[in-house]
This record gives C-alpha cells, sequence and structure tokens, in this order.
C-alpha cells in the first residue's frame, strides 16, 4: 500500500512540473523571441517479482511475469524551436530572422550569447544594443547624421547621409546557428549559452550555411499558443487530480487495514 502512495506522489510532483512549465510559456506570450517548452516524462524503475519468460515447466515459460512500476519522473524540459508570430512594427531596428540562427550578443564579461529576439535600439553613442544595453556582435556603430537605416535580408547594414546620393555601408549583421539548438542554456533576459549539448556555434551572413534570412521592420513575437497552453493547464489539473486520488484510495486501504484490530 505504501508503494501506491509514493508512486502517486510521484505523479503529483511531476504534474507540478509540467505546470511550471506551462505557466512559464503562458507568462511570456508577448516575450520577443521567446521559443516555448514542453516536460517530457519517463516511468521510474520497475519492481519484478516475476520474470518474464522465467521457466515454468520443461516446455513452457511466464508470458509476461509481474512487473509493477514505481512512478514517473520529468526527464527533460525541451525547447520547441519553431518560428514565433511576427509582428509588423515598421521600426528600423526591429529585426526578425526568418528560419533558422540567433543574433549574438557582447557579454559585460567578454563572452558571446545568442538571442532571438531583434528589438535593437541605439544607445548614446550610435551603437547598436539590445533592450539590456549589450553591444550586438560585431558591432554596428550608426553615424549622427544618419537620415535612414537600411538592412537588406542578407544582414548588410546601410545609412543614408545626407548630402551623399548613395547608401553608406556601416556593418554586416551575423547570425549563429547550432546542431542542437534545444540543448542551450537559457539565462534569462532572452539570451542563450553554448554547452556541450547545442555543440559549437556555426558563424555565417544571413542566407549561408543554412542560417536564415533578415527582415527589418518585422518582429519575432513568442510562439506560445495560448490556446494550447490552456489544454495542457487543463490536462496538468486533471492528471494531478488523478494522482491525489491515488493517494486518498491508498490512505482509505491503509486505513482499513489498521481498523482490523480493535
Amino acid at each position: 500500500m505504501l508503494r501506491a502512495l509514493w508512486t502517486s506522489a510521484s505523479g503529483m510532483i511531476a504534474q507540478q512540473t509540467n505546470l511550471d512549465v506551462t505557466t512559464n510559456n503562458l507568462a511570456n506570450v508577448n516575450t520577443a523571441g521567446f521559443k516555448k517548452k514542453r516536460a517530457d516524462f519517463a516511468d521510474l524503475l520497475y519492481q519484478i517479482n516475476r520474470e518474464p519468460g522465467a521457466p515454468v515447466e520443461p516446455a513452457s515459460t511466464v508470458p509476461t511475469g509481474v512487473q509493477v512500476g514505481l512512478g514517473v519522473r520529468v526527464i527533460g524540459t525541451p525547447r520547441i524551436m519553431t518560428q514565433g508570430n511576427l509582428q509588423v512594427t515598421d521600426r528600423p531596428l526591429d529585426i526578425t530572422i526568418e528560419g533558422d540562427g540567433f543574433f549574438q550578443v557582447m557579454m559585460p564579461n567578454g563572452e558571446i550569447a545568442y538571442t532571438r529576439a531583434g528589438n535593437w535600439n541605439l544607445d548614446g553613442e550610435g551603437q547598436v544594443v539590445n533592450p539590456d544595453g549589450l553591444l550586438i556582435e560585431p558591432a554596428i556603430l550608426v553615424p549622427e547624421d544618419a537620415m535612414e537605416i537600411i538592412i537588406s535580408p542578407e544582414g548588410l547594414v546601410s545609412v543614408k547621409i545626407d548630402g551623399q546620393a548613395d547608401p553608406e555601408e556601416i556593418g554586416q549583421i551575423e547570425l549563429v546557428r547550432f546542431i542542437n539548438p534545444g540543448g542551450l542554456r537559457a539565462m534569462g533576459k532572452n539570451l542563450f549559452t553554448e554547452t556541450a549539448a547545442s555543440g559549437a556555434p556555426i558563424v555565417g551572413n544571413p542566407g549561408d550555411e543554412g542560417l536564415g534570412q533578415v527582415h527589418q521592420g518585422i518582429l519575432e513575437m513568442s510562439n506560445v499558443q495560448v490556446v494550447d497552453e490552456m489544454v495542457g493547464l487543463i490536462i496538468a489539473q486533471r492528471a494531478y487530480e488523478a494522482n491525489s486520488k491515488g493517494v486518498q484510495t491508498a490512505d482509505d486501504l491503509l486505513r482499513i487495514a489498521n481498523g482490523l484490530k480493535r
């Protein structure tokens, strides 16, 4: 009977994690570049009371045996890297990646982090930075007298300067991709860092090396579908309730057993 208590308890704990993942998806439904996650489960060890295929006679064996499961656990929370919803903003520094790839940003400690969020801005010196003030890598400096910023699908950044007939090239946006982007480590603030699971970054210009192209004036929002997450909440709630019923039933059976001797 105690085995049923612990088995149901493991189910409740797993559904709590499932609920945490789902609610985090919903909380970031309007976060630029956010990629939703899901909880993956696996059954725990089994108590083998009778081995399948155990011989019972010289000419026969046990067909199935007796194997009792001991619960469930969360084995992973993979990130779903599908394209997010696109929002037309017409801001010159709102840039979306159509396809595979990440922008690069320079961290204060000199390391490179990666992001899908394309809501860039200019700081007081004309440098292109993210909302937290981190520089895009490679760095791009917009001149003070620039009248218009032009970004090609291949990531070439140009500006129109008053008095000049032709745009002036000022930089190149580079993207990176990973063999396993789901293995990146989430840092928060829309940033990821490389891990052994993600593999080394493959750097290139947009449109090259399997990388997607970039589009100016469009912002990639999250890929969270509210309806799917709400259904997930209902499933998690019902699964949690069902496991709690298992705890109650095991407790009732224990109470009956305890009441046999009066």
